[in-house]
């Protein structure tokens, strides 16, 4: 279940309509991978918690989590330094926030 949209990922860049759909491919997987990284570090799918009937619909927070993560997977393509292979801060903050904590 995808929690936000091409479209999103590129208002969260500032995208204008010039761009066009040249880098939609690559958008589109970095945003499929930054949800998949999200739910192994939430410990949980999105579809099985969120959005679904009697379920409460994906908080925000994730989804920005999720927005923020893919565009900086984005403008740092070509990141070489150790501190730009590390999440945005506020990803591992969200990420913390609604963790599924077993033990």
């Amino acid at each position: 279940m995808a929690i936000s949209t091409l479209d999103d990922l590129k208002a969260q860049l500032s995208f204008t309509d010039d761009i066009g759909v040249t880098d939609d491919v690559m958008l589109t997987r970095m945003l499929a991978s930054a949800e998949g990284f999200i739910e192994r570090k939430l410990g949980f799918k999105f579809a099985d918690t969120f959005g679904g009937a009697g379920q409460e619909a994906v908080p925000g927070a994730l989804v920005e989590a999720v927005l923020m993560l893919a565009a900086h997977w984005y403008e740092n393509r070509e990141a070489t330094a150790e501190a730009a292979r590390e999440p945005p801060f506020g990803v591992s903050e969200i990420i913390r926030e609604f963790r599924d904590w077993t033990f």
